[in-house]
């Protein structure tokens, strides 16, 4: 007779299984900082609604873009740059299980229409979120979103974001989790945006003239991250001639064009690009020193 002791453990059935390891991103190296791109479409994302062009009908996944937006990672921290409509979808393919803050380049829709979902955030973090955005930005993400700038009754059980104001005055630098960050003026046609500099790294989406001034704040750079969105002339964001011609002046170690419409491929794209620029794609991860 088989004795009892050598035998497996019965499971009981009414328990619950034990709970799975969600895959996760690697902690990104000490004295560096990492750009995840959740999204690197245009507004309309690509594929567009009833387009069957080369690019919108494409296999390569590459060509599949949401609309953009990027986690910024360092040591134990990750800030969410816009909230897109796609976040939830963005942060589930990506792994992005928490964020720390969230800071926002403007209050265009493609820019900040998720914002509901950093609810669930919350809920992981056990509290509330600061989000870093200048007054005008503040502004829209009040009429769009007041309910979730107020704090919620301990007693009322309500699943809503719950988040702070933090205000971006005159484009000062402000730190997130002990790091500096500094806020670049951009022109999105006439509209006043923000780029961000985080040490050797910059994000500069959404923009059709860099103010003069500006460019101190995109000098010796590892990454650069910037507008590229077609190759015909735009009145709102640098066309691809435009940005390469940027990336030629900055000369950043690396260049990654963002906020790409349908008609960019990404392989075509990349073969005529200059040597150090490169289309992005969701999904990719750059690192620069911190």
């Amino acid at each position: 007779m088989r004795s009892l002791y050598n035998s497996p453990p019965m499971s009981n059935p009414s328990s619950p299984p034990p709970p799975r390891q969600l895959p996760s991103r690697r902690r990104p190296r000490a004295g560096t900082v990492e750009l995840v791109f959740l999204g690197s479409g245009t507004s309309a994302g690509v594929p567009m609604i009833g387009c069957a062009c080369d690019v919108c009908t494409s296999t390569d996944p590459r060509d599949q873009r949401t609309r953009p937006s990027v986690v910024i990672r360092y040591g134990e921290t990750q800030v969410l740059v816009d909230t897109t409509p796609e976040l939830r979808l963005q942060a589930i393919a990506n792994h992005i299980h928490r964020i720390d803050a969230v800071v926002f380049t403007h209050a265009h829709a493609d820019h900040i229409m998720g914002l509901d979902d950093v609810r669930r955030f919350n809920y992981v973090r056990g509290g509330p979120l600061d989000v870093w955005a200048d007054a005008a930005t503040h502004q829209t993400l009040q009429t769009c979103f007041h309910y979730a700038f107020r704090e919620p009754h301990p007693e009322q059980k309500v699943f809503r974001p719950h988040l702070v104001r933090r205000e971006i005055r005159n484009r000062r630098h402000f730190t997130i989790d002990g790091v500096r960050w500094q806020p670049i003026k951009l022109l999105h046609g006439e509209l006043p945006v923000l780029g961000f500099r985080v040490g050797r790294l910059a994000y500069c989406t959404d923009v059709s003239t860099i103010p003069a001034e500006s460019y101190r704040f995109l000098e010796g750079l590892d990454v650069l991250v910037l507008d590229a969105l077609q190759k015909k002339k735009h009145t709102t964001h640098f066309n691809l001639e435009e940005a390469i011609e940027q990336a030629k002046r900055i000369k950043a170690k690396q260049t990654w064009f963002t906020h790409i419409a349908h008609g960019l491929g990404h392989e075509a794209t990349n073969r005529e690009l200059p040597k150090g620029m490169r289309l992005a794609y969701d999904g990719l991860a750059v690192r620069a020193e911190l």
